[in-house]
């Protein structure tokens, strides 16, 4: 079989990238090194590369493993050089021979084996793809130590412990992890075979000085036996420790197979089986022993004391003590057998019971061989194997399991090995080894995969140089499941199925990336976690290694998808890549993927970004700005930049034009930057230039009016266009000045935004300077009164229909400047009204008749000067034209005499309509005079009406109770003796010493005569009411004060 040849000198770290990446690619400047991509240190691997195959071996292209120790590189390394090539069996014999031949076979076997070489090497890559079965880790601790000085020939594994015997006669007592836990030596020769108990407290161990020595671990107990010839192999009964009988077997160079069992009198000595040569191998499963001798292997049954099997040896097999018999129960009633390069599996059952096999005193078991073939290469070991490949997240196992596969430890004999009986010296010498290798066979003998394995110095080493020993890994840190232990005469090599976490690691070897990162989500934590030889597994440290291979490739686009979930929120693992795209000149890639928030990065960060996309992409800029919080970067250092960038464009700082596209997303840049860092004032120019509708909400609430005093043009354009779209979303609605919110805000805020200030900025547009003076002049008339005469150019200019109503209204112009101005333009109706105040009213007449011939006009002016002089004037000239006349008769009023104007008519003038002008005249006249009669009718039934309802109400009565008071005196009326009552006509009843000069009405001589008199009639009482009513000058004294507000 060819054999890959394995890769010597230091290991490499399973992280370790083949291939570094330039400096600009690092986050850190530098190449990326192991620790870069784990937390923890990776240990030296014994990996190397694997192949699986299927189908038979022989001819077949192999990819091996392989391993090497560091410390022993050195001595292997030129070996290694030489084997670097993967070559299959009769390629390693073609260029042997080529290299004999060369002159002879010339450059046509130089071609062919290029040709050869070529898809070897293709086949090579193929396979590289291929994920190994097994890993493999040196040893190490103290054993390193012993085997320098010393070699190893026996191994015996239980509970964990491994008893390892060396050719000094010494036997080491070691743990999985190379602690040593006792050395002593029992034996003055090479330990031959070592075998524990099923305790671990029993260690039996043969030597080819003769002697078997069993000794305890925990206790002084020991035995030892001479047997006088080298001895080969031991084997302790089965619960040795826990039997009184305290049995083993061994055999050796004698020939006999020895059963020794304590009894009461010593330990008595059975010879199972002799005379067919060395007894080589030996094993004791429950009830059954199986040993191998030259002839072949038997199986004895201790409990039937019969010997059940005789399994012949393979017919032409090498010598025996050359390549060993290797003999493993895989369980009770399934023995392997390895001997030289061919396999058999025996299975024992128990026999059939019948009459004629009790009575021929058969033994009760039988042997059936299941199985056997034959290899390309020597057995130095063979164990049962159950991979324990990495499993999926429901359990199942990634790739099939084969529980009826084998473990061998493959030798690959030199072809010439059996030639030592030739004369020839060179052929005598002992020659050069292959590396052993780990292969798993099925059952049916394919080959699985194939490991070499680079042991120290493994050129010197023979098949029985190997052991190869099955134990339970569950013990071991970190590590759970079988493993095998192999030994060399120098080496210790642990063999451990590959678990997911091997697999994961085995997949970023590969850079199979995505694979590896899905895997390693499925891993548990304590999977994840790190352990004795390995580190912990992170997907961020896969997927920053995946980063650094996306980046050495191009695929920045796929790189930066992955950043979130390689440097969640980590800072500085985040800025790191963000300046390893900016370096490649990648920042675009990233920039979608890297946060704001959770974490928040240094503003620098951000900052480069803003001013990546000022260079490269505006319409990025606005959108991010908008979009991204504030607080993340330095507003004003982003405020220089864009600025700077907008004095640099070829946009025009007039209003009138409009900015290039370029300038208008710089200048939407700044308005946001400047609102974000609450410098409204600064923004409102760029908003105003952009047309934006909320530019008076902002002006309004951030009282901006200030700042709008030197912006009032860019205002007031920007309203006017508003206008304009709200004119034609509105068809047939005029956009006047009183719709314009610039203007009234402009008016509303005269204090913050000076009349001056405006006017001046206006003057180059007239007509935004009209609207604004004319919407002040509507507020207050004399608030624009410095610039009235101005407003009147306006007003003619612009609003001609609305000119005389502003020349009425106003009285800041200058009369004559105003009337030059109608003037000029010929409006008449304005000069007419002017020339009015200017008292120039003949003129004025004389412009509405000779210009204007408005009769109508006339008169109205005539009224609203109240001048005689004027009708005069105005009848003189009507004389001669006779529609004045008709317009004066259908117009006259009370301002002048119907008569008047008649008798001013020539006699035979005709007058077109003075027949109905008169009749409208008589007509009017009979009209006044009837309303006149009935004004007059309705005046004096109203008055006869309240003047009835007076006097109903003065002299009708009213009821006065006992307690009423006199309003004046707040006494009694009613009192005794009964004073005198004046009763008004308003109802109020005061007594009558209580009205001033009221008070010596009783002071008067009383005469009887006179008492009779005021008791004799009605005339005594009007008599006496006169004399009381003219001393009485004010009417009612109650009504008096309180007019007078002396009385409440």
């Amino acid at each position: 079989m060819a054999v890959s040849a394995p890769i010597n000198g230091p290991e490499l770290d399973p992280w370790q990238d083949t291939r570094p990446l330039p400096s600009d690619v690092s986050p850190n400047g530098s190449n990326p090194s192991a620790d870069d991509y784990h937390t923890d240190d990776m240990p030296s691997s014994l990996n190397g590369a694997h192949h699986s195959t299927n189908g038979n071996t022989k001819g077949e292209l192999q990819h091996t493993n392989s391993y090497d120790d560091d410390k022993n590189a050195s001595d292997t390394g030129d070996v290694d050089s030489e084997n670097a090539a993967h070559e299959s069996d009769s390629g390693e014999d073609e260029s042997e021979s080529g290299d004999e031949d060369d002159d002879e076979e010339g450059e046509e076997n130089e071609g062919e084996g290029e040709e050869e070489e070529d898809e070897c090497e293709d086949d090579y890559e193929d396979e590289e793809d291929e994920e190994p079965t097994l890993k493999y880790e040196r040893m190490s601790g103290a054993i390193n130590d012993l085997l320098k000085k010393d070699s190893a020939s026996a191994l015996a594994v239980s509970n964990n412990l491994l008893a390892l015997g060396t050719h000094n006669g010494i036997v080491h007592i070691i743990d999985l992890t190379g602690k040593r836990i006792k050395s002593y030596k029992p034996h003055q020769a090479s330990v031959s075979d070592t075998e524990f108990d099923s305790t671990a407290d029993f260690v039996a161990t043969a030597s080819i000085d003769g002697q078997v020595v069993i000794q305890s671990l925990s206790t002084h107990e020991s035995y030892m036996f001479d047997m006088k010839r080298p001895i080969r192999t031991v084997a302790l009964e089965p619960n040795f420790a826990k039997k009184s009988t305290r049995s083993f077997v061994c055999g050796g160079m004698a020939g006999t197979l020895i059963l020794r069992e304590k009894g009461w009198l010593g330990h008595k000595e059975t010879v199972l089986h002799s005379g067919e040569g060395p007894v080589w191998h030996v094993r004791w499963r429950e009830r059954l022993i199986a040993w191998a001798n030259d002839l072949g292997v038997k199986i004895y049954d201790t409990q039937s004391q019969m010997r059940i099997t005789f399994i012949e040896r393979p017919a032409n097999s090498p010598r025996a003590d050359l390549f060993k018999c290797t003999l493993h129960w895989q369980d009770d009633t399934t023995l392997l057998i390895g001997w030289a390069d061919c396999i058999k599996i025996a299975r024992i059952r128990e026999r059939l019971t019948t009459t004629a096999s009790s009575s021929s005193n058969q033994p009760p078991l039988i042997v059936e061989i299941t199985a056997a073939f034959q290899l390309d290469c020597m057995i130095s070991g063979i164990v049962s194997n159950s991979p324990s490949m990495p499993r999926s997240q429901d359990g199942s196992s990634m790739q099939d399991d084969t529980p009826s596969s084998f473990l061998i430890l493959a030798y690959q004999a030199p072809d010439t090995y059996g030639d030592e009986m030739t004369e020839d010296r060179a052929r005598q010498a002992r020659k050069t080894a292959e590396r052993p290798e780990l292969r798993i066979i099925s059952h049916t003998g394919e080959e699985l995969s194939a490991d070499a394995l680079g042991v120290t110095n493994y050129q010197a080493w023979s098949c029985n140089d190997y052991v190869m020993a099955e134990v339970d890994g569950s013990n071991l840190p970190g590590k759970s499941g079988r493993c095998h232990i192999v030994i060399s005469p120098k080496d210790v090599v642990i063999v451990r199925p590959r678990d997911r976490k091997d697999h994961v690691l085995w997949l970023v070897d590969h850079q199979r990336y995505d694979e590896a990162l899905e895997e390693v989500e499925k891993l548990d934590e304590d999977e994840c976690s790190a352990d004795g030889d390995q580190p912990e597994i992170s997907p961020i440290a896969i997927g920053e290694r995946y980063i650094r291979h996306l980046v050495a490739e191009g695929n920045f686009a796929k790189a930066a998808s992955l950043c979130p979930t390689v440097c969640s929120t980590d800072v500085e693992r985040w800025e790191s890549w963000i300046f390893v795209f900016a370096q490649s000149q990648q920042l675009q890639s990233i920039i979608p993927h890297v946060p704001t928030e959770a974490p928040q990065l240094g503003h620098l960060v951000y900052e480069m970004i803003l001013a990546h996309f000022l260079v490269h992409d505006r319409q990025s800029l606005v959108r991010t700005i908008k979009e991204w919080p504030k607080s993340i970067y330095d507003i004003s250092t982003v405020i220089v930049a864009v600025q700077a960038e907008l004095d640099r464009s070829p946009s025009s700082s007039s209003s009138r034009s409009l900015p290039a596209p370029d300038a208008v997303i710089l200048m939407e840049c700044l308005a946001e930057l400047y609102t974000a860092n609450r410098q409204y004032g600064k923004a409102l120019p760029f908003f105003l230039r952009l047309r934006r509708q909320n530019v008076f909400e902002l002006i309004r609430e951030h009282n901006l009016f200030t700042d709008v005093k030197d912006q009032v043009l860019l205002l007031i354009e920007f309203d006017q266009e508003l206008l304009e779209r709200r004119k034609q979303l509105e068809e047939g609605t005029e956009a006047g000045a009183s719709s314009s919110e610039a203007i009234a805000l402009l008016v509303d805020h005269i204090h913050s935004i000076p009349i001056a200030r405006v006017v001046q900025q206006l003057r180059d547009r007239p007509f935004y300077l009209f609207l604004y003076l004319d919407a002040l002049f509507k507020k207050d008339s004399q608030l624009g009164s410095e610039f009235a005469d101005l407003q009147v150019t306006l007003f003619a200019e612009f609003a001609t229909h609305r000119l005389i109503d502003y020349l009425r209204a106003s009285t800041s112009y200058n009369l004559e400047a105003a009337y030059n101005e109608c003037k000029n333009r010929d409006l008449v109706s304005e000069m007419v009204f002017l020339l009015g105040r200017m008292g120039n009213n003949k003129k004025a007449l004389t412009l509405i008749i000779e210009r204007l011939g408005d009769v109508h006009m006339a008169i109205e002016f005539a009224k609203e000067q109240s001048d005689d002089d004027l009708w005069e004037d105005l009848l003189k000239y009507s004389e001669t034209r006779p529609t004045f006349i008709r317009g004066l008769l259908e117009n006259v009023g009370a301002e002048i005499d119907p008569i008047r104007l008649i008798r001013r008519i020539k006699n035979g003038l005709e007058i077109p309509g003075l027949q109905e002008a008169l009749i409208k005249i008589l007509h009017d006249f009979h009209l006044q005079i009837s309303l006149l009669e009935g004004c007059q009718t309705i005046l004096n039934g109203d008055s006869s009406d309240l003047a009835k309802t007076r006097s109903k109400g003065q002299n009708s009565g009213f009821f006065m109770k006992s307690r009423t008071i006199c309003v004046l005196c707040t006494q009694p009326l009613q009192r005794s003796p009964q004073d005198l009552l004046l009763l008004f006509l308003c109802h109020h009843v005061v007594h009558a010493n209580c009205v001033d000069g009221m008070t010596d009405i009783y002071n008067h001589e009383e005469p009887s005569e006179g008492i009779s008199i005021l008791a004799s009639g009605v005339s005594a009482k009007i008599a006496f009411a006169s004399v009381v009513r003219a001393r009485i000058h004010q009417g009612c004294p109650v009504c008096h004060r309180r007019s007078e507000g002396n009385l409440m």
